[in-house]
């Protein structure tokens, strides 16, 4: 495949929402290739913050996982590594909500993209997992970490040391997923929800998302002040303003924000 062959498109939608399809055939492989594209998208929404990012794949795959054939020794692994850390945490860094839209497989590599978004939403056909273990090997694009921080060590453990794959309901059921729609309403759904973001305090929404996930990789204190720092800064935001003034002026809900 030429080097310049586009595996990763994004398209800006009148409503705010950015979609960012995968699109390396025929299993959607995260290939270094991919990731980096991956990446330079990731870092032109974290420039230019869309409303709401929707991230999907193909009907069949959401993406199989890591590129095999990129493997080797502990060489080629940190390289693969690096690509991926450096890949999923520019999507994880975007400062909008990130919606994962998932239509059957998301495995290793894919399953970890999945995870790095900030809601999941899967089709009743999805299928997720961490079988890295049945190669030998063990995750390595943060689902040891972030798998855990989602549905618990112990659980997180039991996918991992086992490699099996949980159907969309299980996923809902431990948390992995946050909801399960019909195979032909996956895209709309992810689509609707994110329009219905775009509409709101984007800075804001960016901010809370800030503060759980930097709070989460410390102590609750530290938690607690950094969602003091960010809280201040929310009221910078024209947003705060209309959204206070609508309050005492309307009541709750009815604030036409400007994403300002």
């Amino acid at each position: 495949m030429p080097a310049d062959t586009p595996l990763v498109h994004v398209e800006r939608r009148d409503d705010g929402v950015a979609i960012v399809r995968l699109d390396n055939p025929k299993v959607n492989a995260l290939s270094t290739a991919l990731l980096e594209q991956l990446e330079a998208a990731a870092r032109s929404l974290t420039d230019d913050p869309p409303g709401a990012v929707v991230v999907t794949g193909g009907d069949r795959l959401f993406a199989a996982g890591a590129d095999i054939s990129e493997f080797g020794g502990p060489d080629e692994a940190r390289a693969v590594g690096g690509s991926f850390v450096r890949a999923l945490d520019a999507v994880a860094g975007i400062p909008r909500c990130v919606i994962a839209a998932v239509s059957g497989f998301a495995l290793g590599g894919g399953c970890e993209l999945a995870l790095a978004c900030d809601l999941r939403i899967a089709s009743e056909k999805a299928k997720f997992g961490q079988p890295e273990i049945l190669l030998g090997i063990i995750p390595g694009g943060g689902g040891t970490q972030r798998l855990a921080r989602l549905v618990g060590p112990a659980r997180a453990k039991e996918l991992i040391l086992t490699g099996r794959q949980v159907g969309a309901d299980e996923a809902r059921r431990i948390g992995l997923v946050d909801e399960v729609v019909a195979p032909d309403q996956l895209h709309d759904r992810a689509f609707a929800l994110a329009a219905e973001l775009a509409t709101g305090a984007v800075v804001a929404q960016g901010l809370a998302k800030r503060a759980v996930d930097r709070g989460l990789d410390g102590s609750l204190s530290d938690g607690l002040a950094l969602e003091q720092e960010l809280f201040a800064e929310a009221f910078a935001t024209e947003d705060a303003r209309i959204g206070v003034a609508s309050f005492l002026e309307h009541g709750p809900g009815k604030a036409r924000f400007v994403g300002r």
